[in-house]
């Protein structure tokens, strides 16, 4: 209970430190409104892909659909916050967890058949299934059709993202060191073992589905509600490859690989534009290069952990040799 107490005020104040450092650096001008929307990207994308890990990593289902959910939540969270009148920050967390909530229940509606199937034909039926999405948004008069949905209030912020995005991992994080987490984990090492032990595999299944499709609807809301126009193109086939990519470069099944990955990511692209026609290609090369040379993910299976860092480096100067001055 010690180093588990040492671990989370760590943790927390790591938190806190890093808020109020990127908060002092917006507000006195050091990073523009350029760059705080790259932060908020950052967070989105973290949300996404934690989210994505849970059913793809932690479960071992491979699904393609991942931003037909985060289409919901966008129009859902979107729609809902052009017609209710009351304050910015209650409007947005209402409006992401409305988005969050019709996401998971399609999710849930969708696992239950989809579940039945493995392998490539899971991933063709969620692929299949975030198209529709898509192609039924672009012929909603709601939604705005092909023309896409403009006039969305400017509601997310640096600081909702960030501890949204907190919220989201600590919630992953207690979700997969729970019990309900080595059941899943378990489904994805041996599914005929784990049905012989008494896990219900289908509830787990569709449990994982269903709250991965929950956060990508948050993930959603805030895009939305970032920025302010949604085309139904960026929610196709493409969209749910790039947040597979960051899944697999932070590792499979590895929570903290899938926030480095996705900050990485979210950086690259940006990083390239100078670089005129070539910034694809050398963006693919580089992505190429890190599956050949990390192809278990950049951090492979461990964990990353602040706390276990600190207690390493301590461990390692307690045990230095003392020099006996004596002997000399």
């Amino acid at each position: 209970m010690n180093s588990r107490w040492k671990a989370n005020t760590i943790n927390t104040t790591s938190i806190i430190l890093i808020y109020v450092i990127l908060v002092l650096l917006i507000r006195m001008g050091f990073i523009n409104s350029y760059y705080e929307g790259i932060l908020i990207e950052m967070g989105i994308n973290i949300i996404l892909a934690v989210s994505l890990n849970l059913a793809t990593g932690y479960l071992g289902q491979l699904t393609l659909g991942h931003a037909g959910f985060m289409a919901i939540g966008a129009y859902a969270a979107a729609i809902f916050s052009s017609r209710v009148n009351m304050p910015d920050l209650p409007l947005l967390l209402i409006s992401i967890i409305i988005g969050g909530l019709l996401a998971a229940l399609l999710g849930f509606l969708m696992a239950i058949p989809v579940f039945r199937l493995r392998g490539d034909y899971l991933a063709i039926i969620t692929l299949g299934f975030g198209e529709i999405i898509r192609v039924i948004i672009l012929n909603l008069k709601i939604t705005g059709g092909g023309k896409g949905l403009s006039g969305i209030l400017p509601l997310t912020s640096f600081s909702s993202v960030y501890f949204v995005t907190i919220i989201t991992i600590a919630i992953f994080y207690t979700l997969i060191n729970s019990r309900h987490g080595r059941a899943i984990i378990s489904i994805r090492e041996d599914e005929i073992a784990s049905e012989a032990v008494g896990i219900s595999t289908k509830y787990y299944k569709t449990f994982a589905f269903t709250i991965a499709a929950f956060f990508a609807g948050i993930a959603g809301g805030l895009f939305a509600h970032h920025t302010l126009v949604l085309d139904p193109k960026d929610f196709g086939f493409i969209r749910s490859i790039e947040i597979l990519i960051i899944v697999v470069l932070g590792g499979m099944g590895n929570l903290t690989g899938s926030i480095l990955a996705a900050i990485i990511i979210t950086i690259l692209p940006r990083m390239l534009m100078g670089f005129a026609d070539w910034n694809m290609i050398i963006y693919s090369i580089l992505l190429i290069a890190m599956m050949l040379f990390k192809p278990g993910g950049l951090l492979g299976k461990r964990e990353f952990s602040l706390y276990k860092l600190l207690a390493g480096r301590k461990k390692s100067h307690g045990n230095a040799p003392v020099k006996n001055e004596g002997s000399e």
